[in-house]
């Protein structure tokens, strides 16, 4: 695409463009995604027992693992005897669902389309959501199954937005469009003190319950509004569908699929920059989602009101950084002053390196408390910088192939999420102390430098030789099964 290109028109007809639509869909999919995921992080302070709560004991008989106490705000809760382990363990199966559907859910994006797969996937994470207290109730195991199967569902979403991206957006606002996708840290940010407010006035159960039912009404708009390319929106004006099949390749009318070249793809160094600086940035991103207000909790002792407001200011400060990152990249492209690659390495190098360095400075100041939040919230916002990054690269280099490779790269962040929760809970569980959690810093700074300084190393904004892949129309795959 040139880079004369224009922006995308803004109004064809006085009301919202089937494009405008979209944007706002995914941004608010987004928000629910993180929603649905960060309600346990802040609920599980409350739904743990903790003996040394200013709280009267209803019921307590050790031998259950189930008490009923008295909230601070004379609700009657029930909380369960889970220790660290069982609790890190709770936090981190949802990444057992995750991993497994990552790279399953891009490719069959790109396959049936992005609007059943994610459609789908956010309609049973959400039913799951609402599941949640009564798995907890029925034992623990029922509550790690239903968490695991949350991340399954949810899994699938991620990469299924690239090849979307692919038919919908033109090539010059695609880093904007990307920074729908860190509208998870915008949800986070609403969630975290919206289930604040409500586990201290209603319980923890009402977090599950409030996210669970705005999951399901997102679910039932997105299928009224959303469609997989402009040629099958049925209420799409003659003009804006001009405008997308001019400046974007559609293959709607095509009898098959393209093959993925893999041995290619497998053998390229700027699909393993993507794969490896992903990995880095989730694996740092992840512990922080995971972990914050556990640390806010039991380091800086913050209640569970002032737990949630504090947990939400990272991600809303990433938010607002992807969007305005996103803006910047998108017109220096187009105005020509720097090239794709030049653009993907710098914001990169910016998101995920200076983090690296701001978790050193946590390591020295995390004890104090206005330190390490300021600490926490600029490293946060400064990451969300990776929509102009590497983030949406996979468009970059081969947008037949882009959910496939995000499917690929987030399989390998999965493992982090997991990997996280796992390492804080080894490095916790008998002594949950700063000096602890200072070589958690450590591991994270020396993490988020490394993943920058490989995809410095081996980024690429051009396209590949190997993206058009090989056509395989469905009539010959069929005279091929019936010769076979």
């Amino acid at each position: 695409m040139a880079k004369t290109e224009k922006s995308f028109p803004r109004n064809f007809t006085g009301r919202l463009t089937c494009v405008q639509v979209l944007n706002i869909m995914v941004l608010l999919g987004f928000m629910l995604n993180y929603s649905l995921r960060v309600n346990l992080t802040i609920a599980i302070v409350e739904m743990i027992y903790d003996e040394n709560d200013n709280v009267t004991a209803l019921n307590h008989n050790i031998t259950d693992s189930l008490n009923v106490t008295e909230h601070p705000e004379h609700i009657q809760q029930t909380r369960y005897h889970w220790n660290t382990k069982e609790k890190n363990l709770l936090l981190g199966c949802f990444f057992w669902g995750y991993v497994l559907t990552e790279l399953p859910g891009g490719r069959l994006a790109e396959v049936i389309g992005a609007r059943r797969v994610f459609g789908y996937s956010t309609l049973l994470a959400s039913l799951l959501t609402l599941l949640t207290p009564g798995s907890a109730a029925a034992g623990f195991g029922w509550a790690v199954a239903v968490r695991m199967f949350l991340g399954f569902c949810l899994g699938a979403t991620w990469p299924a937005i690239l090849p979307m991206a692919s038919k919908w957006i033109p090539p010059m606002d695609r880093s904007k469009f990307m920074s729908n996708m860190m509208a998870s840290s915008l949800g986070a940010a609403v969630t975290m003190p919206i289930c604040g407010f409500l586990i201290a006035h209603f319980g923890w159960e009402s977090a599950f319950y409030f996210t669970g039912i705005i999951g399901v009404m997102w679910s039932v708009a997105w299928f009224a509004v959303v469609y997989d390319t402009p040629a099958q929106h049925p209420r799409i004006s003659d003009t804006e569908r001009n405008y997308l099949t001019k400046v974007l390749p559609q293959d709607s009318n095509k009898k098959g699929h393209l093959a993925v070249p893999w041995k290619s793809m497998l053998l390229s160094g700027p699909v393993w920059a993507i794969i490896i600086t992903h990995g880095a940035s989730v694996f740092g991103y992840f512990t922080v989602v995971n972990q914050l207000p556990t640390y806010i909790e039991s380091i800086l002792h913050f209640s569970i009101k002032h737990n949630g407001l504090l947990s939400s200011l990272p991600y809303l400060g990433k938010y607002l950084c992807a969007l305005a990152s996103s803006v910047l990249a998108d017109s220096l492209r187009r105005s020509g002053r720097l090239s794709t690659t030049a653009a993907r390495k710098l914001f990169t190098g910016f998101a995920v390196g200076l983090p690296g360095v701001l978790m050193l400075a946590q390591a020295f100041f995390g004890h104090d408390r206005v330190w390490s939040m300021a600490i926490f919230t600029i490293a946060l916002t400064i990451n969300g910088a990776v929509t102009a990054g590497y983030l949406g690269n996979g468009l970059d280099i081969a947008p037949s192939f882009s959910g496939t490779i995000f499917g690929m790269a987030n399989t390998l962040s999965s493992f982090g999420g997991w990997l996280s929760t796992f390492m804080v809970g080894e490095l916790t569980k008998d002594n949950n102390t700063y000096g602890q959690w200072q070589i958690v810093f450590f591991i994270l700074a020396g993490t988020y430098v490394a993943g920058a300084l490989v995809f410095i190393l081996f980024g690429s904004g051009e396209l590949q030789p190997w993206s058009q892949g090989t056509q395989k129309p469905k009539e010959e795959e069929r005279l091929n099964d019936q010769t076979a």
